[in-house]
């Protein structure tokens, strides 16, 4: 298990350091085009730049909140539930959401590879976009693999109790 957790945080801070510096990029393709376009240059391509970064950025912070529990959490109705039945519906959580994200990252990744197969190419800049495509598809994947992992944990401590 500790195996298993040390890869995972290793794979969240690794794609929290590479967000970081999606996040640097990002603020400073937008903050060039507001100044260029202040004196009537504007960047071509800016908003597919942007919105290409803010995409990676999501995927990439979507592991490392959950294994941070950074995650909105509504526990109005399960906060009065037997601390036994809030850890078998925290299980079961963990079991649908994990399922779920790990069929996103491979309809993503599916997506991906049909994008770059076509040779299809961004509008503006005509950049080919797939690789951000399988950017967000590593993203979910990472996720799903928190989850699972959340869900190892808590069986282990589950059995240790």
């Amino acid at each position: 298990m500790n195996y298993l957790d040390k890869v995972n945080v290793a794979l969240n801070g690794f794609l929290m350091v590479i967000g970081g510096f999606a996040v640097l990029a990002l603020m400073a393709v937008a903050t060039a085009n507001v100044v260029l376009r202040m004196v009537h240059a504007p960047y071509r391509g800016a908003y597919e730049v942007v919105s290409f970064l803010g995409a990676v950025v999501i995927a990439f912070a979507l592991g490392y909140t959950e294994k941070r529990k950074g995650n909105i959490i509504v526990e109005i109705l399960t906060e009065r539930f037997p601390k036994r039945l809030q850890g078998t519906l925290e299980g079961v959580s963990y079991v649908i959401s994990g399922i779920f994200f790990s069929l996103v990252s491979w309809q993503v990744y599916e997506y991906g590879m049909k994008i770059m197969e076509s040779g299809e190419l961004t509008e503006t800049l005509r950049i080919a976009f797939h690789p951000f495509v399988f950017a967000v598809s590593s993203g979910f994947a990472v996720l799903a693999l928190t989850l699972f992992v959340n869900l190892a944990g808590l069986l282990v401590n589950r059995r240790e109790s």
